[in-house]
Parts: structure tokens; sequence; C-alpha cells
């Protein structure tokens, strides 16, 4: 140790020199409570490393005797490696660990204690089966079940609520008593009390509706709080356990086993906390635990309240509070102020705008102040303004930032002293191609989901395919006539389209037949003679490979069946022989991991279950990660404000400083709204000061230059604010704004790009004869001309070529629905007495159709469903049994001629009044879903909701039926499931000459578009699944820029 002192020592004294005043008071201060508020750029973990030497060199403690706990894996190597420095191979002793990470040791050295040998930790996808599993069980009356739609919708809200009562360590029981004690202060509240006189209400009394309605909230809480128990339950018996759990463990044990506790303080006589605003309750907990046996314990920590960015982490600013609270007496307090990063302009305007936050220590702690001051000698002269640009559009503000760099760069700045940063990561992908442009390398981190990346989602699509053929043959149609398209098979679209043609023709003259029975038959008859073609080669190849991967299912394992697919199907020499084979390789192998681990965890997993888990992954947004590098840290550093914590860069541009971006960002929905008793100190707008300290984070990245940028107007013409926090700083400094022009030949340097979502893909044109055979027989209909004004292509794959469509449970409960209303009216009509069946045996009809298609459901699909059944078709019967009309049509198919254009229909229920006519269209789903469909033309809209299209063309069809003369006076839209009030709603559209002309004009332009063979190009909607469809797989002969509407 002699050698290492000596060492110790001539470096801590040349550190220590460097250090200023208060940096070396809490360096000094090594017995006794220290709390430091270090503020960007004071050399935080200069003096956390230093301090760790003091203690050595004037203690008898050891490196083991000193624990550090710090907040993520980056910060424990930052730490790890200031020390190396320090002290050599000694700085391996010193405990540093995450918080995770020291409570996994505790438990594995001490397994006696905590019994859980057998346990696993949980995985994301695991957790979400659980949530599913509790939902399942929910009984009828629950207020948190659902019975359509998302009827898992309340997974994510409960996740994030049993999490945030782990790591703050609430329970059950204190949160419901929290609710107790806000439901009973209500009415004295502000919110809840009128003001002033409104409407029959007088000043001072209650808003009894906002009061019910906020009880509402509560108790749905109080629901979601009351299965937290379960849910643990659910976990201990499959043996597994989450990080969350593992704290509140060691905090159980501690708490239960003195000796245990003991043994712990006793070995760490020095306790340090990193990033201590960011540590969650029973983080916090912890640390008072390991530090309870001394009345004047030996603890340090560290942390910024400003910079407290990870809040939807667990963590939370009283913690430092209640930390200068505990050890008011003994307690030193060093706030530094010194910043060795940035000129004083950047850290005047930053001041100026965290100190609009209330939630800060210096309003809370009397006599703290934090003005930060420029101290570094090469930079404390220095008095750059820091500059506000205003651009016209996003895109001219990408081109404008990258000129900028280019002209830094060429000046002689190193590329990788240039930091751009952004609210979120798209921005930052659609800017790394305005680089790539002028060939300017950058460097970024980018978190992919492997199941949204084209390869991986192919690959999943056949295994879904397999799948669904094992389960049922012929089933999946839709899916295989996508494989076919990809291009590891090598067949041209028009030989798919052929084919998928005839085996339409062939169901629709009533002959059972499939694409992959078609295709097979064809695949293994011979060709008649040497000059017929026959089958294509590659779909014969095809045909072969898949009957063969479907052989495999029942006869190899997982592992075995996708290494069969990526050799079999020729995917692999594909990869092999691409520019970006290595990217795609890590893609592959990120997939065949994610089968490996799932094989490991669940050795009897069927191929079935593989693609239920691939699904519930999709629905639930659970990401198969794989982070992106791109370039070397030599590079433009782009990153996300979240991203830049720690980092400094001599030129910094916070782009994209729009309202849009920042503080009207829609934040996801849902949720549940805790009740303001359960903190001690209540977070004022939290939203907006969590934003601001994001915000002032990204600013103080900056050491000489920066550049904060907005454009005026989005791409597409719509004016754009710029976020409030320029406001903010403008109100305190006068900083002009910079309005930038680019000009017209820099911009047309940039002309050749166009994003793959701005562009609208254009197919391959099939054979004239081919397809004008196909639409001599097509008959516009109501849902040919959705699909078409909705997407061209959409039409010709579903219209003209007619892939086949999935059943799913869904559409087989409308189905189910619609079969026991027909069957309710035919039987009041064959009566002879115009009497209704009873409720009993409309029920009965509706089960009768579900027990005829139980293959469309899962066993949990169709137990819900029933009771789903159930309660709609007894409600509804009920709601409308005594009012229906009697005098009716029912399911009428009804053909037509207008304005030259054949139209057809099919009618659930005409309702008649003499000669006027109520088309009645029966919709299951959620109302509060359809408001937006019934609307007729808008801003948002401009073709008009699909249902209110549907009501006119019901008119325009029934009104030209040349057989009756019927007069359409309305359509109704009959809603079999009851809306939120538990009303059954029918929304009945009274259509006006204008609609009719409106409807005309799309019936007739669609109808011309259609026969001038305008349908092989897309809409180029980012979400447009045929468009992707068409892109992902290369078909696309040629993109087109969207043209702008006017």
């Amino acid at each position: 140790m002699s050698f290492n002192k000596e060492r110790l020592e001539r470096k801590f004294a040349e550190e220590f020199e460097r250090l200023n005043e208060k940096q070396q008071l809490a360096v000094n201060t090594i017995e006794g409570p220290v709390m430091v508020i270090a503020g960007p750029g004071t050399g935080k973990t200069q003096i956390l490393a230093s301090r760790i030497g003091k203690i050595l060199l004037d203690t008898d403690a050891l490196p083991e005797n000193i624990l550090c706990l710090t907040y993520t894996d980056a910060g424990v190597v930052a730490m790890r490696k200031r020390l190396l420095q320090f002290i050599g191979p000694d700085a391996y002793k010193v405990n540093i660990y995450t918080f995770h990470a020291f409570c996994n040791d505790v438990i594995q050295d001490n397994l006696s204690l905590f019994e859980k040998t057998a346990l696993d930790p949980i995985s994301d996808l695991e957790k979400i089966q659980l949530f599913k599993e509790l939902i399942d069980s929910f009984p009828k009356n629950h207020l948190l079940k659902r019975y359509r739609g998302d009827v898992y919708f309340e997974v994510k809200n409960l996740q994030q609520l049993f999490s945030n009562m782990k790591r703050e360590g609430w329970t059950p029981g204190f949160i419901n008593q929290k609710i107790d004690e806000y439901i009973a202060d209500l009415s004295t509240r502000d919110e809840f009390v009128y003001k002033r006189k409104y409407k029959e209400f007088n000043a001072g009394d209650l808003k009894k509706d906002k009061i019910e309605e906020e009880k509402e909230r509560m108790e749905k809480l109080r629901a979601a709080v009351n299965e937290f128990d379960r849910f643990q339950q659910l976990m201990q018996k499959k043996n597994r356990y989450d990080f969350d759990d593992m704290i509140n463990w060691v905090i159980n044990a501690f708490e239960e086993n003195k000796n245990l506790l003991a043994n712990y303080q006793e070995k760490f006589q020095y306790i340090l906390v990193d990033e201590y605003q960011d540590t969650s309750g029973t983080q916090n907990r912890l640390v008072e635990l390991l530090i309870s046996y001394w009345d004047k314990p030996n603890v340090f920590v560290v942390g910024d309240d400003d910079q407290s960015i990870y809040r939807f982490q667990g963590a939370n600013v009283e913690n430092m509070l209640q930390f200068a609270d505990s050890y008011q007496k003994d307690l030193l307090t060093v706030v530094l102020t010194n910043n060795y990063r940035s000129v004083q302009p950047i850290l005047d305007i930053s001041k100026s705008l965290i100190d609009r936050n209330e939630e800060r220590l210096v309003k809370q702690i009397p006599g703290l102040s934090k003005e930060l001051l420029s101290s570094k000698d090469s930079l404390k002269e220095l008095t750059h303004q820091p500059l506000i640009m205003e651009y016209e559009t996003q895109r001219l503000e990408m081109i404008g930032i990258v000129k900028k760099v280019h002209q830094l760069v060429a000046q002689g700045i190193q590329p990788g002293r240039i930091g751009i940063i952004y609210k979120e990561n798209k921005y930052g992908e659609e800017l790394s191609q305005y680089f790539k442009q002028l060939n300017i390398p950058v460097y970024s981190k980018r978190n992919l989901n492997i199941l949204e990346l084209p390869l991986a989602q192919k690959i999943v699509l056949l295994l879904k395919y397999l799948a669904a053929e094992h389960d049922t043959s012929y089933s999946g149609d839709e899916m295989l006539f996508e494989l076919l398209h990809f291009d590891w098979f090598g067949v041209p679209p028009v030989e798919i389209a052929r084919l998928t043609i005839e085996v339409a023709d062939k169901k629709a003259a009533g002959n059972s037949t499939s694409i992959r029975q078609t295709l097979s038959e064809k695949a293994s008859t011979p060709s008649k003679d040497l000059f017929s073609n026959g089958l294509h080669e590659g779909l014969k190849r095809a045909s072969t490979v898949t009957e063969k991967l479907l052989a495999d299912v029942s006869n190899v394992t997982l592992q075995h069946l996708f290494e069969n697919i990526i050799r079999e199907t020729g995917l692999l020499s594909q990869i092999m022989q691409g520019a970006d084979k290595h990217w795609q390789l890590q893609v592959l192998t990120g997939l065949f991991d994610f089968v490996k681990e799932e094989t490991r965890r669940n050795p009897f997993l069927t191929l079935q279950d593989l693609v239920g888990l691939i699904e519930l992954m999709e629905k639930e947004d659970i990401s198969l990660p794989l982070v992106q590098v791109s370039g070397s840290d030599k590079g433009i550093n782009l990153m996300t404000a979240h991203g830049s914590k720690g980092l400094e860069f001599e030129h910094v541009f916070v782009a994209g400083c729009n309202a849009v971006f920042w503080e009207k960002k829609r934040k996801p929905g849902g949720g549940y709204k805790l009740p303001d008793t359960i903190f001690s100190s209540q977070p004022a707008a939290s939203d907006e000061e969590e934003l601001r300290r994001l915000f002032y984070v990204a600013l103080t990245r900056a050491e000489q230059h920066l550049y904060i940028s907005y454009s005026k107007f989005k791409n597409d013409g719509k004016e754009l604010e710029p976020s409030m926090f320029i406001v903010e700083i403008q109100d305190k400094h006068n900083l002009p704004i910079e309005k930038v022009f680019i000009d017209t030949e820099v911009v047309s340097e940039f002309a050749a790009l166009s994003f793959a979502e701005e562009t609208a893909p254009e197919i391959d044109r099939i054979e004239e004869e081919f397809i004008s055979r196909i639409l001599d027989k097509f008959v516009m209909n109501v849902t040919a001309l959705n699909n078409y004004l909705k997407c061209p292509l959409e039409f010709y794959f579903k219209n003209l070529i007619r892939i086949p469509s999935p059943r799913n449970e869904a559409t087989e409960f409308g189905s189910a629905i619609h079969h026991a209303l027909e069957r309710l009216f035919r039987k009041m009509q064959e009566s002879g007495k115009e009497e209704f069946p009873s409720k009993e045996e409309f029920f009965a009809d509706f089960k009768w159709y579900m027990d005829r298609h139980r293959e469309s459901f899962t066993k949990e699909q169709f137990a819900r469903r029933m009771e789903q059944g159930e309660m709609v078709t007894s409600g509804y019967y009920d709601a409308h049994i005594t009012s229906f009309n009697k005098i009716v049509a029912i399911e009428r198919r009804i053909k037509a001629v207008y304005k030259n254009v054949p139209i057809r229909g099919a009618l659930d229920k005409l309702e008649f009044n003499g000669k006027s006519v109520n088309v009645v269209d029966y919709k299951t789903g959620d109302y509060e879903k359809a408001k937006d469909k019934l609307t007729g033309p808008n801003e948002k809209e401009p073709n008009g909701g699909d249902y209110w299209r549907q009501a006119v063309f019901y008119k325009i069809l029934v009104d030209n039926y040349e057989q009756k003369d019927w007069k359409v006076v309305s359509t109704e839209f009959d809603f079999i499931e009851p809306d939120k009030k538990k009303h059954y709603r029918k929304e009945k559209v009274v259509i006006s000459p204008a609609d009719i002309t409106t409807v005309t004009q799309q019936i007739v332009s669609t109808w011309e578009k259609i026969q001038n063979r305008e349908f092989y190009i897309g809409c180029g909607k980012e979400d447009c699944h045929w468009c992707n469809f068409v892109k992902n797989n290369n078909l696309a002969v040629e993109l087109h820029e969207i043209e702008e509407e006017e």
C-alpha cells in the first residue's frame, strides 16, 4: 500500500490544488453529512474522486469500506475511470454500484436469507402476459374491465402504477388512505367551488358534476391499486421478480434483520451518492437504512435539482429536501457555482430560464443561491452571445444547420466538437440524411426495435403464416400473398396478381379453393407441352419451400425451424450479397437470439406460442432492442436532449425549438391520476417544469457558441410557433431573432433528398387485356369507393386483385350480432302476428353463430366475447324492442346504374313509412371512435367520413333502384354496443342536396380514374400499409413526389 499511498498523495496534491475553495470544502469535510448542489460544468466527478482519495489518505478506511452509489451504468464507468487515474488498481476495490447492482449483490451474498434461489428476473414480455392474466380474471362489474376494442388497455397504466408503487415504497393501504383524504377534502378546494354566479349556480356552490368526475377517477385508481397484491402473487407463482422488487426485498431484509443491516453498516463507513436528484423513494430509503446507525453519518450526496430529467423513472426532488431536513443541525450544504464549461452569456440565459421553475431547492432552502459564474481561464473573458435563429420551414432549418456546420468544419473546427441537440430521435434521423448529402460524417446512437425493421418483419410474417396454416390448412392466404412478393423468391408481381385473380374468380363461382392450394396443384403439374410456359419458376420454388417448412413445423425444434427458414428461402445468400450485410446480419442475429432465449425460458414453446408472444410485443409496443451506432465519435454529434446529459461541445445547435416538439407535444394518454395528498411537497406544473429542466440541460452543454433555432412553418405550409422557452429567454435578455433566408441555389443542392414516407410508390402495370377483363365485371360499391379515396393501391389490391381478407375476433363478433339481428326480424315477419321472439332466443341465435365459428377465437377471446354478447344483446333488446318499426325489408342486395356508373350494395335493413325509406346499417364497436366517420367533408377529412359517405351512397343507390319506387329520407347507423354512459345510440344522417352533389362527384370521378387505370400509384402516406408493402419489398418502379393540395 505504501507505493500506492505515495502515488495517491502526489496525485491528490496535484488535483486538490486545482480545486476552488468550495470544491475543497466539500472534499475536506469527510466526517458528517454533506450535500453538494453541483450545477452544470462545476466539476462534480472531480470532487467525488478527490473525496474518495481524501478518505483513503486521512483515515484508516480501506477502499472496500467506501460505497459509492450512482444512477446509471455509464455513471459507474465514468467514476471508476476517474478513480483509476487517482489510486491505480485499488480503484477496483472501491464499491461503485448502481442501486440495482448493489441490491443484487446483497441478495446473492445472502441467498439463504432471501430464499430466492429459484427465481428468474421477469422479461417485459412475461410481465405483459401476467397483466393480461390479471385482467382476464377481473369480475363482470370491475371498473377496469373492457369488452371491446383494446380489452387490455389498462396493461400499460397498471404497469406504470405498480412500478411507481414499488419505486416509491407505496403500499395499497397507504394509497387507499390518501385517496380517502383527497376525496374528503374535495369540497374545500377552490377548483370545485363556483367563484361567481353561473347559470343556476351561485357563488360558493359546489361543482357537483366535477366532484363526481374526480371521485370516479379516484375509484378507478383504487380499483387498480387493489390489484397490486394479486399481481405480486402471480409473479411469485411463476418464480419471477423485477428489478424494482430487488430494492424492496433488501429494504425489508434490512428492516427485519438488524444483524444483516449491522454487517453492511460496519462494512461501509463512508457512503457517497451521485445524481441524488434522480433517486426514487425506495433508493432513498435504502441509503437512509445504511446510515441509520449514526446520528451524524459520513454520507455525501451530490446532485442538481435543476437537472432532474428522469422523473418518469421514479425520480423525486423531494429526497434532497428531506435529506436537508433530516440533518439540518449537522449538514454542510455546498453549492458549486464556478462553472468550468461555458461562457457567461450562455450561463445567464440558462439561469433566466430555470429561474421560472418553482420546484427548486433555492426556493425552498433559505440562503441558497445558484448564480453560475464562468470560471475557466480561457473562457471567462469571452462574451459570445447565444444566437436565436428563425427559418421559414423545417426543411430550410435543417439545410441551414447543415450548411453552418459545413462552414465550421471548413474553418478547422473538429466535427467531434460540434453537438446538435433535438427533442426526439425522429428529427435526428431526418437531419442525418442532410449531412449525408454533403458527405459530412455524423455520430449518433439510435435505439431501434428489431420487430419494426423490414427484414425482421418479413421473417415474422413467414412465421405467422406457418403457424396459421399449421393450425388450420388454407387459412393464411392474405399472408401468403405478401410472402410471394418477397425478393427471396424473385417472382414478378404480375405473376402473383394473375394467380390471385384466378383464385378469386374460382371462389366467386362457388368453388372452394385458396392461393396455397392452387399454387401447390400448379407447381406439381408438369407443363402440357414444350411450348407452354407453365407456372413461373419463382412461384414453383416458393410453393416447394413453404410446403417443406410447413412439414418442418411438427418435426423440428423452433431453433431448427428458424435456421431452415434462413437457409431454404435463400434469405441468407441474399443478405450476404447486399452492401449492408453486416447490419442485416446483426438484425438476423438479434431475432434469432430472441427465439433462443424464449425457448430457454420455455423448452416446450410451440410455433403458435412464439407467434403469440411476437403479436403481444407488437400490440404492447415491447421493443426487441438493437442499438445502431452510426459513424465514429469523430463525427458531428447528433443526440436527443435526454441523451446530451453529461456531455459538452464547443458549438451546440439546439434545433427544432418549436412548441409542437416541446411544451405542446401531445403526451400519450392514459395513466391514473394520483391524489396530491400522496406528496409532502406537491410538484407545481410538473410537466412544464420538467420540460424546462430538459431545455436547460440542452443549453448548458455549450462551451462557447450556442445556436437556438426554430421554424416558422411546417413543410406543408401550416404555421408553427416558437417554444415558450425561447420567449422566456427573450423576456430577460435582449437577444434579437436572426431571420435566416436560404439561397435557392443552396436549397437545390438538397433537391435530390426525398424521404421514403413523402413519396407515392408506383407499381408495375398488368397487361391491358388482363386488367380489362377484370374491369368489365367491376361494379362500384361503397367499400371500393372508400378504399380508392384512402389509397388507389389499397383499391387495386383489395378490390381488383381481391386478396383474401383474414377473419378476426372483432369481425366474427360483428357477424354474430348481425346474424342474431337478422333472425330477430325474420322470425317476427314469419310469426304472422308481427311478434318478436324472446330476449333468450335473440341471444341463442348469437350463440349459435359464435359456436359455428369457434375457430376464429382464442379461449380467452371466446369467453370474453360470449360474456359481452350476452350483455349487449340483453341491453339492446331492452332498449329498442318496444320501439322497432315492424314494416321492414331485411338484408337486401340492390343494383342500380347512376350517371352511367353501375353501383351496388348490401343493406342491413330498410324501414318503411309508405314509400319513404330509412336505411339502417348496424355497427358494432366503439361509438366514440365512430363520431369522426359520421361527419361530412371538413378541413381534417376533405372527402368526409366513411360512414357519412356510406349514408349518402345508400340514398343514391336506393333512389335509383328501378324495380321499386322508394325514396330514402335518411340513413341511420344503429350502434349495437352502448356508449360510455351505457346509452344505445342511433345516429341518423339526414342527407342534403349538397351531400348528394359531393358524393356523386366522388363516385363519377373515382369511376373515371379507375377506367383510366389510375390505380397503380399509391397515396404515399406514412402509415399506409399498401404503400409501405410496395416500398419494403422493392416493388416500386418509380417514386412520385406528393403534390400538396391547394
